[in-house]
């Protein structure tokens, strides 16, 4: 098993900046990657970015692409997501995930979540 936290979420206006943050514990060593998902109200989970444990995958949503940025540090067990340019949009709960193989990686099959971080975007 794998825990996942997340933490930095806020309300911010549209314009800002937000980083969050997601600290993982438990059987870390199984995991191939994380990666950081979205849910507005009425809408369904979409994927915002992932990132392989080595770095050598990432990938951005198009709408991601350009104002946001995953990274991670391996030694913290720790993956963050820097997000600029906020939009209210961007408003939703940002959900934090690790997955144990690479085809579950490429394929956005994650096996763990963490609870989740609203974050509010005002206009």
């Amino acid at each position: 098993q794998v825990q996942l936290v997340e933490s930095g979420g806020g309300l911010v206006q549209a314009g800002d900046s937000l980083r969050l943050s997601c600290l993982a514990s438990g059987r870390t060593f199984s995991s191939y990657g994380m990666g950081w998902f979205r849910q507005s109200p009425g809408k369904e989970r979409e994927v915002v970015a992932t990132i392989s444990w080595y770095g050598d995958h990432t990938y951005y949503a198009d709408f991601a692409k350009g104002r946001f940025s995953i990274s991670g540090d391996n030694g913290k067990n720790t993956v963050y997501l820097q997000m600029n340019s906020l939009k209210p949009d961007d408003t939703a709960v940002y959900y934090c995930a690790a997955t144990e193989g690479v085809a579950k990686f490429l394929t956005f099959a994650f096996d763990y979540w963490g609870q989740g971080t609203q974050v509010t975007v005002s206009s």
